[in-house]
């Protein structure tokens, strides 16, 4: 289909999508967090000053199918490389290299010769810190996945708090047809792309149709006892009421056995409560899109894209 993607988020869910989505639709965009501050992106970011590369990574070779995605994949196991994927140093010595981390990456798209484009969201070097509802303040995206407690978080903010976003991101979200936001970690993965300045602005001027794809599962010291309409809200108290025009969400039933594993770890089946909607400009579309893995909860990426082609 000859259609405008853009695609916003971070992490691993939002890799898995994109190796979906090429499989059927050739104009694909990318933009993605570099707020990372933990495993081989952290300690990068610490010792070269540079901004996160690993989920850029990660974009990149999911919209590859050069032979070099094995190779960016694979992460040293002995020395002081030891945890670092050889792509996150590709993309550290291009970015020593270039005037930007755009620039670095935009290199990276064309050695990769990716089927898209892969954008870093801002060139400035950014932080998170979460602001909770007791008034306590995590500082740093590691530390917000492992804190401890059942405080909720009221809102996360970015340090500097006026970074400005790349203009290519800018370009790619006023000329997309549809934007589509994860999955991936709410508080870490989508809402810090949504904190950098012009990316709010761009999304109310577009007339693209806006896609949230909920997670599945909710995440231990993210989203604990969030049903699928609080993430929403979330995303809408960080933007603006009626930001998303779509949001599909899992309706199909979850192993018993598997669950368990989940909730051992603080992790529960995010809800849907249909009553929560009533009013809500927001088109709520239920699914099948599980997996079929037996041993971890991951959306069904076939009938995920089934649905978005029909929203399209």
């Amino acid at each position: 289909m000859d259609k405008n993607i853009v695609t916003i988020g971070g992490g691993t869910g939002l890799s898995v999508l994109l190796e979906g989505l090429k499989k059927h639709f050739t104009n694909i965009s990318a933009i993605v967090t570099v707020a990372d501050d933990g495993g081989s992106s952290g300690r990068l970011r610490e010792e070269l000053g540079m901004l996160a590369p690993g989920d850029i990574r990660n974009c990149l070779c999911a919209l590859s199918d050069s032979e070099q995605k094995k190779i960016m994949n694979y992460r040293f196991t002995e020395g002081e490389l030891k945890g670092h994927p050889l792509g996150n140093i590709y993309i550290a010595a291009l970015n020593a290299m270039s005037d930007n981390f755009f620039e670095a990456v935009e290199m990276m798209n064309r050695l990769m010769k990716t089927n898209g484009e892969v954008i870093p969201v801002t060139n400035d070097n950014i932080n998170l810190c979460a602001y909770l509802s007791n008034g306590d303040i995590i500082w740093g995206e590691s530390s917000i996945g492992k804190r401890i407690g059942k405080e909720r978080i009221d809102h996360i903010e970015l340090r500097p708090k006026h970074a400005k976003a790349v203009d290519a991101a800018i370009k790619k979200l006023i000329d997309a047809d549809v934007i589509i936001f994860g999955p991936g970690s709410l508080y870490t993965s989508i809402i810090p792309n949504l904190l950098v300045d012009g990316i709010v602005e761009a999304l109310r001027n577009c007339s693209a149709k806006k896609i949230y794809v909920c997670n599945i599962m909710t995440q231990p010291g993210e989203t604990l006892g969030y049903d699928v309409y609080d993430h929403l809200t979330a995303i809408e108290k960080h933007s603006y009421e009626g930001i998303m025009d779509y949001i599909i969400a899992n309706d199909a039933r979850i192993n018993g056995e598997i669950l368990k594993r989940y909730e051992i770890e603080g992790a529960t089946c995010v809800k849907t409560n249909k009553e929560r909607f009533a009013g809500v400009k927001t088109n709520l579309i239920l699914g099948e899109l599980l997996s079929d893995n037996p041993k971890f909860l991951r959306h069904n990426v076939d009938n995920l894209i089934e649905i978005i082609k029909k929203i399209i």
